[in-house]
């Protein structure tokens, strides 16, 4: 997988890549629990991230609800462990298969009936409220007080890959590998027929119809592929946080946080949205750490609330993109260090 993930790399790149495995491999042996945290959680954000831009990137279809596909699977995954033992190594199965099941609905739905561009985003969202509003009221799964994994302090400790009941070194490191092989899965639809006739079909989907391309099973294959990552992404991210609520898995603005890291690093790339959430996720981080230490020393009146701050942060940065950089950065970043073979090398 290594050889068929750099192969279009220049050597600059293939040295960039390299460096940068380095970095991740060894960041728990030099940084702090909190740097290893936040570089979980963006690894998390780089695979789901992945799963949205393989919609938008590659087949030209915009979901703005993709959180859905990774609250069901996630619920679905912790339902399972807390109320029958079943093991997330296990659980993975029918909880990514929801994911999908949920994707096809919401495909057929929109394909079938002709439904694209801003009208699907908005069929999106609105499943994936129904959904929160639905899970909101279902008791068996904790409803609006949340739906809780137990834990010890000796499951912390330990490497149980078959529980996902570990510590966060485990938790960390298979998130890295995860996000590399979406990478090179991603990579591989990507050069592979299908990924061309999505490419087609995201290009000019009237004139791909008419060369014989069957654009509505297309389609579906790439609502499959995508809620099917986003529902791995899912689970982990239930083991991961030990606790579900139904607005911080299928609100709105998690669906935005998954969207912002490919639109700032670049959609329909394949480094784009690993790029975007290596940016956005620290800042959010660095900002969140920075307000509260100007309120510990008083800089600002510790009673006042800036809860929106780091979204609106968050905005003006994708503004700034979509203004300069409409492409996203990682291309412009790839052009400018030639990280990319060019044809003929």
């Amino acid at each position: 997988m290594t050889e068929f993930l750099i192969s279009d790399l220049s050597n600059r790149g293939r040295a960039a890549l390299a460096l940068f495995v380095i970095i991740l491999a060894s960041l728990p042996f030099w940084s702090s629990s909190y740097a290893m945290s936040v570089a979980t959680i963006t690894l998390y954000l780089a695979i789901v991230g992945q799963s949205w831009n393989l919609m938008l990137g590659f087949a030209g279809l915009l979901s703005i609800g993709h959180a859905l596909f990774v609250g069901v699977s996630a619920y679905a995954a912790a339902y399972l462990f807390s109320s029958f033992g079943l093991p997330p190594v296990v659980g993975v199965f029918p909880a990514v298969a929801l994911a999908i099941i949920v994707g096809m609905f919401i495909g057929y739905l929109g394909f079938r009936f002709s439904i694209g561009g801003v009208y699907f985003a908005l069929l999106t969202i609105a499943f994936a409220e129904l959904v929160r509003i639905s899970v909101d009221h279902m008791g068996f799964i904790g409803g609006t007080e949340g739906l809780f994994l137990q834990v010890s302090e000796s499951d912390r400790q330990g490497f149980d890959l078959i529980n996902l009941r570990g510590h966060p070194f485990m938790f960390y490191y298979l998130a890295m590998a995860l996000t590399f092989i979406t990478l090179g899965g991603c990579r591989y639809l990507l050069k592979s027929k299908l990924g061309y006739y999505w490419q087609a079909i995201r290009d000019d989907q009237d004139a791909a119809q008419a060369l014989g391309i069957n654009v509505f099973k297309y389609k579906m294959y790439a609502v499959v592929y995508s809620s099917g990552i986003a529902g791995v992404a899912g689970v982990f991210y239930a083991f991961y946080q030990n606790s579900l609520f139904p607005e911080s898995v299928f609100g709105i603005e998690r669906s935005i946080e998954i969207t912002l890291g490919p639109i700032v690093g670049g959609v329909g790339s394949l480094f784009g949205p690993v790029l975007g959430a290596f940016i956005l996720t620290p800042l959010g981080e660095g900002l969140t750490e920075l307000i509260d230490f100007l309120k510990d020393t008083e800089v600002i009146d510790p009673k006042l609330k800036l809860n929106g701050l780091k979204l609106l942060i968050w905005g003006l940065v994708v503004s700034m993109i979509v203004l300069f950089k409409p492409t996203g950065i990682w291309p412009w970043l790839n052009e400018k260090l030639g990280f990319s073979r060019k044809e003929g090398d």
